[in-house]
Parts: structure tokens; sequence; C-alpha cells
């Protein structure tokens, strides 16, 4: 039986109901020529994003995938401000309205990268998979991706997260979440194989959109995605 994937959503909202913060900064990203780069056009405006190359598994499908136009005429299916918004699901082509989302992909997962310094920051472009129960692996989705909205963190909720979790943030990914902002609970969890570097203000009005029950945007959002010479 095929299961959502899905985020530690529960983890999120709590760390959300601590304080509403910033959602970080609007600046753009400086770019480095030479990593690969793809647009994904959306009827708010365009995203231009870079792959790492750090993580090449997750680079060359994302990659491969565009090339093939699977991307094409899907959803960002799954909306939260202040969090992040999700899309690649293959079944949102042509989903019809309050039609459930998730569970879509080309087949395969793709093992985790987790690259040393690449953070959830506001802008990070990550992949879905399914949770730790049935994949303790952390393997990613072959298709679904999200890109991190997020907002910023006082030093204090940091030290909570740290308690909760167990785990030590860096004195870098303490920087990032109390200035640019973003996601610290994810790190680690799920791979970040790419980063906005222009665009934040769409991804911002993607994130405010009116949702469903589901998150999924009321109106449909739907993208088309192709690689930048």
């Amino acid at each position: 039986m095929k299961r959502n994937i899905v985020f530690l959503l529960g983890l999120a909202l709590a760390l959300q109901s601590c304080g509403q913060g910033s959602t970080g900064s609007d600046q753009e990203q400086e770019v480095a020529e030479d990593l690969a780069k793809v647009a994904i056009s959306t009827p708010h405006g365009e995203i231009i994003i870079e792959l790492f190359d750090e993580t090449p598994l997750h680079r060359d499908n994302f990659l491969r995938l565009t090339e093939d136009g699977v991307y094409d005429g899907t959803l960002f299916h799954r909306v939260i401000n202040a969090f992040m918004i999700q899309g690649g699901d293959p079944d949102s082509k042509n989903a019809q309205p309050g039609q459930q989302l998730g569970m879509g992909g080309p087949g395969y997962t793709i093992p985790a990268e987790f690259a040393e310094g690449k953070y959830h920051e506001k802008g990070a472009v990550a992949a879905a998979r399914q949770g730790d129960q049935v994949n303790p692996q952390k393997e990613s989705s072959g298709s679904q991706f999200y890109i991190v909205q997020g907002r910023v963190f006082s030093h204090e909720e940091l030290g909570v997260l740290e308690q909760r979790t167990g785990r030590t943030l860096t004195d870098e990914q303490k920087r990032i979440y109390t200035t640019i902002g973003g996601t610290p609970h994810l790190d680690g969890e799920y791979t970040v194989f790419g980063r906005v570097v222009e665009g934040f203000d769409v991804v911002d009005k993607i994130a405010a959109i009116e949702t469903d029950r589901s998150n999924r945007p009321i109106e449909d959002i739907a993208i088309s995605v192709r690689i930048l010479e």
C-alpha cells in the first residue's frame, strides 16, 4: 500500500507555535556560475534554483526528469506558510479538485545524500520522502521535492530544538536560522540538493496561498521546469 510522502510535520507545527518570527531575507543569493541551474515557472513568477555537485544522485535525477518533461504540468500540491512548498508528484497532473495528492513518484527512490554544510535555510531545495517507520534509510522520493520558506528563529527557540532532538547545532546553523531563517529540525533528515538563487518573492507568494485541509492550494499552482544553459 502506498503511503503519503510526509515531513516531520508535528514537530514543525509545534516549533511554529513557539513563536511567529520573520520568514527571513528576500535578497537573492550569489550565483555559482559552474553549477547546474533550472527555472521553475509558476503562475506567480519564476523560481531559479541551482543544484549542488555535493549531491550528484539527486542533481542528475532532477536534471533527467526535467529533460524528460516529468515536472511539466505538475502542481505545488502541498503548501504550508512559514514552512515549505512541495511539488513533483506525477499524479498531480490534471488532478481533480480535492483529489488527495502526495503519493506519486517514478517508481524508485534515491539514497540519502547528506552533504556537509547544506542546511534547510530559506530557499533550500530538498527531497521529500516517506517516514522513518517505513524508510529508516531516509531514502528520497524519486521526484517529489520541496522548497523551504521557514522562518527566523531566536537563540532560545534553537535551544529548545536542541533539547527536543538531542542534537547540537553548529555555530553556522545558529547563524543561518537566526538571520536567514529556515526549518532547522529537518537538517539530517531530508536531503538538501539545491537552493533558490532568484525568486524568493515567488516562494513567499505561493506559501501564502489559501489551502484546503490537506494543505493543497485551493487554486492549482501548476509548474513547468526547464534547464538553464
